[in-house]
């Protein structure tokens, strides 16, 4: 007998598709202007000395603070934009009416309002990476791990947390970047940026680098910048920091 028209096919017993939600990370892009030409010359010119900050990344148009501005905007000439900076915009939101039509024409589609934020559940080790550049935020989330490593240069306005969990980074953290973890701080690089060991209070933890040059050093909350220069025997060498009652000691890193 032939099967029903509208009957799914089956794999092995199995439907050959399920339909389900996910949640994806995605690069918001807030509109303060309707004038997508200042908009698309303020992007080339931030992103100028750097061309692979972005990697594909899925981008969100955020229209609410224009939403009551009549001025037409150019999506077409905007998504060119964005293309060339190595992502793909997806989406828009918050916008008017008129301005929902003519993103829909673009070949966006329309992405709901945010969600209210829900309170978080009791905290398990994770890791958390924020970008965050003018009107353009990414989050990224990484699963839990009682060590996070991260073997991919961090650049300035990044951050990273190691939520209950040690944290390991193979590559430099540069100037204006932030690694914080619950626990243990691991920088097998050049530590130029910011680093935070204990960040919920645990004052045997520590900070290891192989280069020492530090903008700041905190370790359950005792912290220090790099405003006075370090020691010469820890200036831009292997060094470790811990407390000492309530004192940061920084200290060469010996070799074994």
């Amino acid at each position: 007998m032939a099967a029903e028209p509208n009957a799914p096919t089956s794999v092995n017993g199995k439907a050959p598709f399920e339909l389900k939600s996910a949640s994806l990370p995605v690069v918001a892009l807030l509109l303060r202007t309707t004038d997508t030409y200042a908009v698309r010359q303020a992007l080339a010119e931030r992103f100028v000395n750097e061309p692979d900050f972005f990697d594909n990344d899925p981008v969100l148009i955020d229209l609410s603070a224009v939403r009551e501005d009549p001025a037409a905007i150019d999506f077409t000439g905007l998504i060119g934009t964005l293309r060339g900076l190595k992502t793909i915009p997806v989406a828009v939101r918050g916008g008017s009416a008129v301005q929902t039509e003519f993103a829909r024409a673009a070949g966006l589609s329309v992405a709901p309002e945010a969600a209210p934020v829900r309170a978080a559940a009791p905290a398990a080790p994770s890791v958390e990476i924020r970008e965050v550049v003018r009107e353009v935020e990414v989050v990224r989330e990484a699963p839990a791990a009682k060590t996070v490593l991260i073997d991919k240069p961090l650049r300035s306005g990044q951050q990273v947390y190691a939520r209950g969990a040690d944290l390991i980074v193979t590559t430099a953290v540069n100037f204006g970047a932030e690694v914080i973890a619950d626990g243990n701080v691991h920088v097998y690089a050049p530590l130029r940026g910011r680093a935070i060991a204990g960040a919920r209070g645990d004052v045997q933890a520590r900070i290891f680098t192989q280069c020492l040059e530090a903008q700041l050093l905190s370790v359950a909350g005792i912290y220090r910048t790099g405003e006075t220069d370090f020691p010469k025997e820890v200036a831009s060498r292997p060094a470790q920091i811990r407390l000492e009652g309530e004192r940061l000691v920084i200290e060469p890193l010996a070799a074994h």
